[in-house]
């Protein structure tokens, strides 16, 4: 699988750990920057990252930021992401298996490398749910949510 990561100066320091999990994970990373931790803005990387997603370049995305915060409403204003920001890997997990996130949104002042271990594993891990036999519920909830996108 094939993860595009992307940050701005808020997340920087966390994005090595970010890219080692990955790897660690056994998918591949798309490194959509910032390189630096010089202050850049957030939406211009969240773009690159759901950019990535929507031209099928990768799979699924993740995002770091300050809080995390900023980087999900972001992300979630373009078509076809559907990002959280999750701190805890019950959520990093379920909110693949159950609501089709796509993109894992972390915050960088918030979280540490250990952590980030244990939420990129979750998140790389899950698979949702609604595509196999009994996950009619989940599918018919993504679905709304897709037409909520389709209708705004």
């Amino acid at each position: 699988m094939k993860i595009a990561v992307g940050c701005d100066h808020g997340g920087f320091p966390l994005k090595d750990a970010v890219i080692e999990s990955v790897k660690a994970a056994g998918c591949e990373v798309i490194d959509v920057g910032t390189f630096s931790a010089e202050a850049v803005d957030f939406p211009d990387f969240t773009k690159k990252v759901g950019e990535k997603i929507q031209n099928e370049e990768a799979e699924r995305g993740i995002l770091i930021c300050g809080s995390g915060i900023g980087a999900a409403i972001a992300a979630n204003k373009m078509k076809g992401i559907y990002a959280s920001i999750c701190h805890d890997t019950y959520s990093a997990a379920q909110g693949v298996q159950h609501d089709a996130m796509n993109v894992l949104c972390l915050g960088g002042r918030v979280i540490g490398p250990e952590l980030v271990k244990a939420l990129v594993s979750a998140f790389l891990n899950a698979h949702y749910l609604g595509d196999e036999k009994g996950g009619e519920r989940f599918s018919q909830r993504v679905n709304k949510i897709k037409d909520m996108e389709q209708n705004k």
